[in-house]
């Protein structure tokens, strides 16, 4: 369910909540937590949720591009916002705002 997680990510509630009851699933087929409630199932297995998963995996993705750790030519461009306000830090996004789904995801 992670691989390649940073291309294929759902967007969508209903196609994370199928992965997710995948998850599930596969937690169940441990005999000694079978009945116990997910949360702790997850615990048991050391797994984050998906949700977090997909999360963090996108922000480490951003960082790499935004350190330089890929080739410029074939990442996305990233606008960067520069300021004079000296908390936070110098990795700051541009947000910009969209119109239609498909540039937003």
């Amino acid at each position: 369910m992670d691989y390649c997680s940073s291309v294929w990510v759902p967007y969508k509630k209903g196609d994370t909540e199928l992965l997710e009851k995948d998850q599930k699933r596969a937690t169940k087929l441990i005999p000694a937590i079978k009945t116990t409630p997910y949360t702790e199932r997850l615990k048991a297995c050391k797994l984050p949720t998906l949700h977090y998963r997909h999360t963090a995996g996108d922000m480490i993705e951003m960082y790499k591009i935004l350190s330089g750790k890929y080739d410029t030519a074939v990442t996305p461009r990233v606008n960067r916002e520069y300021s004079s306000i000296t908390r936070g830090n110098d990795l700051r996004l541009q947000k910009i705002r969209v119109t239609y789904d498909l540039r937003e995801y």
